[in-house]
């Protein structure tokens, strides 16, 4: 049996003592393969931690009690009879976007959903690599946000301070790696969806290729926007993640080669041509850079700096790619929102966000989508000087608790451009880019920057973020229990 979760209340510590955070994923196969502990022990921590939890992080839609410890005890009886497999036993968590089989899959929204009676096929390669799945995790309506608050579920909170959102729209996921619920976990990202919450909770997020994790059921998501990716607390796990989340379906529209993302954990890059970029694409709206979050990219760019790599400020040059971004959004928005069922249930802006998918589909999409190859040539120019660009992930901390999640549906549009104005650009191109922990504020917020690459670089990036990583020692960083 599975439980859909209740929301949570006002603002306390979020953290707990109940048998400490979980290890991380590369650690707890290990463990598991190692015979130091169970799958049915680190499963029961987990469920035990999410329970804990629940009232002031609110991570979880849905938690998978009674059948993740089935699974456990069949990942501990295949351990026992010597079966070795990637992430065999090892607890994960997966988007409410994401099909699980017998689990309704409401993506934020309310209503009676039907349970799915096959697994999304990114879940069927986390079951085939072993995966325990314990629970799905919390996003706002349709992943439009990047906040994950909504009247189905109630108010994600971060745990590095409860009073303030970790971020959207895979809030939920990031939220239960940073307090250490779960060793990862898998979210989407359609405008930096996997990359903005993992800037403001302290991880690693990848968002992958266009193509390099099926969406299948759905050959293409989004319109080819959204890709699922890793959540994780490090370089290590968010690639080994990745390998066994990647592949294609006979039915994806997207098929990209193969690549071994774990084996480029701890090479050497080589000496790179590094853009510094602090230029935002054109969205005739007013944003602003924080001076914390200027501060915090610059620090990284030195440290690139002193590790041997050449770092210049140069931006790429976008054009009017904003203008192919907003038909693919709202047009998959009014499919999705076409899938409810009770459409009336729906938030006011999500029902104008699919009134405006409806007036721009047909001619206005298909030209979005033809502009796609000029822009990439357009854009990708800059990788004729630099191998990658660095830039900010979100131009802001983040935001309170609230802020956002009562505004208006024009107001709150300009209140994410402000808050996110550069991850989206990617999704368009459909180009790999890695969310890197940047630093922490006054107020023990935490920053990201973003290292971005052209068409199927994560090798390249993932090598750069784990010589970052080996440098800095984000994973010593934690969130402080309560």
């Amino acid at each position: 049996m599975s439980t859909e979760t209740g929301s949570a209340e006002e603002p306390r510590a979020a953290g707990v003592s109940t048998g400490g955070p979980l290890p991380g994923l590369a650690r707890a196969a290990a463990e598991l393969a190692e015979g130091h502990t169970t799958s049915r022990a680190l499963t029961e921590r987990a469920l035990e931690r999410i329970r804990a939890t629940q009232h002031s992080l609110n991570a979880f839609r849905r938690v998978r009690e009674e059948a993740a410890l089935a699974e456990a005890e069949a990942a501990d009886d295949a351990l026992r009879a010597g079966e070795r497999r990637p992430l065999l036993g090892v607890p994960l968590a997966v988007k409410d976007d994401t099909d699980v089989a017998g689990e309704p899959t409401a993506f934020g929204c309310a209503g009676d959903f039907a349970p799915k009676t096959a697994d999304a096929e990114v879940v069927r390669r986390l079951r085939a690599a072993g995966a325990v799945i314990v629970g799905k995790t919390n996003s706002p309506e349709l992943g439009q946000w990047p906040f994950t608050e909504g009247r189905a579920f109630g108010q994600t909170r971060n745990p590095w301070n409860p009073a303030h959102t970790p971020g959207g729209s895979s809030g939920g996921s990031a939220a239960a790696v940073a307090a250490g619920l779960v060793p990862a976990a898998l979210g989407s990202d359609g405008a930096g969806s996997v990359r903005i919450p993992a800037a403001w909770t302290h991880l690693i997020g990848i968002k992958p290729q266009r193509g390099r994790i099926s969406t299948w059921p759905d050959p293409e998501s989004f319109n080819g926007i959204t890709v699922y990716g890793p959540l994780a607390r490090t370089v290590e796990d968010a690639a080994l993640l990745l390998d066994v989340a990647g592949g294609s379906h006979e039915g994806d529209l997207h098929r990209p080669p193969p690549i071994d993302a774990l084996a480029a954990v701890g090479r050497d890059p080589g000496r790179l041509r590094i853009a510094l970029s602090t230029r935002w694409a054109f969205t005739a709206t007013p944003k602003t850079l924080h001076p914390a979050v200027t501060a915090a990219v610059r620090a990284v760019a030195d440290r690139l700096d002193a590790l041997g790599h050449d770092v210049e400020e140069a931006d790429p040059h976008y054009g009017p790619i904003g203008l192919t971004f907003v038909p693919r959004a709202t047009a998959g928005i009014r499919e999705w929102a076409s899938r409810m069922p009770d459409p009336a249930l729906l938030d006011p802006r999500t029902r104008g966000a699919a009134r405006t998918g409806q007036l721009l589909a047909g001619p206005v999409l298909r030209a979005a989508r033809a502009a796609e190859g000029p822009l990439r040539h357009h854009v990708g120019k800059i990788f004729r000087r630099y191998d990658v660009v660095l830039a900010p992930t979100t131009a802001t901390p983040p935001p309170r608790i609230g802020d956002l999640a009562a505004l208006s549906g024009w107001r709150t549009d300009r209140a994410m451009i402000a808050h996110c104005p550069y991850a989206w650009p990617w999704n368009v191109l459909g180009w790999p880019g890695i969310n890197v922990p940047a630093a922490l504020t006054e107020t023990n917020l935490p920053l990201g920057a973003q290292l971005l690459g052209p068409a199927h670089t994560e090798p390249l990036l993932i090598s750069l973020a784990s010589q970052l990583e080996a440098d800095q020692h984000w994973h010593t960083h934690r969130p402080a229990p309560g």
